[in-house]
């Protein structure tokens, strides 16, 4: 089982370990809601170095991304950052992920630690084609996310770099901690605004300890995986796993946004068809309007009982102290506003369709 560079940091913060991405990872240190509801309020840091790192560069770094990706790699200018999703050949989904573009022909990939070796043979098998120079950073890279309404204004304590004025996913590289070319991206997965840093991994102890430091007068405590699920599940934030997978349509997870066939990226046409056509699923956010926690596998029912669709996430919302869910269901019950159910221990837990995301970022 694979360690991040932290890991006996971990420990020593008697962190709950589990394995997650072949990663032995902290799910909690102080427990999730205390977590959680420090970085909606203040700042938190996460160990997120399991994640893999790809850099893609040369002539043709463009026409490779192009084909691979769902989005408009084009539109991306030097010092951004854009989600994206690697559509596969059947309609589904290999990984989603994010595409940093760092100069004019030199791109940054960051895709889910679990997808790693599977994305990584994916994009070979079509740079057979295009031969754009490829490298696999994941191992030598380090990855800490400090999130939060507090996390700008702390960790410029740590650089010199104005962090205010680095818009919504962008990314520079700078000094941090004494660190010298870190990249520093205002990217997340939590809505709570705040920043993610890059750099090797051999450095992870150093920064991990300065951050801590910089951030203790504001409140910032170690955050694990559980507490970021519970923010993403929040914001309505897709996970690979759950709400998208191999045979999971890009349309109906509501992915419209980040998809443009006109590119020609890989299955265009038919993602094309299911835009224009619709699909016959629908990603929804549900509230419970009964004292209950919904889980993933677990059915959504309609006033009969007949079964509707599937969750594919849910928790006790940290935030709004109430049940909160994203599942599928059949599109003519997708409707903001109609009332549904969720089969729990096979009793109706009646619930509510709303508009994602749970709370205002």
């Amino acid at each position: 089982m694979k360690k991040t560079t932290l890991y006996n940091i971990h420990l020593s913060l008697n962190a709950k370990m589990t394995t997650f991405g072949g990663y032995q990872m902290p799910v909690q240190y102080s427990g999730v809601k205390n977590e959680h509801l420090a970085v909606r309020k203040d700042l938190g840091v996460f160990d997120v170095s399991h994640m893999g790192e790809f850099y893609v560069h040369g002539p043709n770094s463009l026409n490779l991304l192009q084909h691979i990706c769902s989005n408009d790699i084009s539109k991306i200018n030097i010092g951004k950052a854009q989600y994206n999703y690697l559509p596969n050949e059947t309609g589904g989904i290999v990984d989603d992920l994010i595409v940093y573009r760092l100069e004019e022909e030199h791109y940054l990939l960051v895709v889910n630690a679990s997808n790693i070796k599977k994305d990584w043979n994916w994009i070979q098998k079509y740079n057979q084609e295009f031969k754009a120079q490829l490298e696999d950073h994941s191992k030598t890279t380090g990855l800490l996310a400090i999130q939060g309404p507090k996390a700008i204004k702390t960790m410029q304590k740590l650089t010199n770099y104005p962090l205010d004025t680095l818009p919504f996913y962008s990314h520079t590289k700078g000094d941090f901690a004494d660190i010298k070319n870190t990249l520093i991206a205002t990217t997340g997965y939590t809505g709570a605004g705040g920043i993610e840093i890059y750099f090797p991994a051999i450095h992870a102890e150093h920064l991990w300890k300065s951050i801590l430091k910089a951030g203790a007068s504001d409140g910032i405590i170690p955050a694990g995986l559980a507490a970021r699920d519970t923010l993403r599940i929040e914001m309505g934030y897709c996970l690979y796993g759950n709400e998208i997978h191999e045979s999971t349509s890009p349309i109906a997870a509501g992915l419209n946004w980040v998809t443009k066939p006109e590119t020609g990226f890989v299955n265009s046409k038919n993602i094309d068809k299911q835009i224009a056509n619709g699909s016959n699923q629908q990603l929804i956010g549900f509230i419970m309007d009964v004292r209950a926690i919904p889980r993933s596998g677990y059915s959504i029912i309609d006033n009969e009982g007949n079964p509707i669709g599937l969750v594919t996430s849910g928790t006790q919302s940290p935030t709004l102290s109430v049940g909160i869910g994203l599942g599928y269901v059949e599109k003519s019950y997708s409707k903001v506003g109609t009332k549904i159910g969720v089969l729990i221990r096979e009793k109706n837990c009646f619930a509510h369709v709303v508009k994602l995301p749970f709370i205002k970022a």
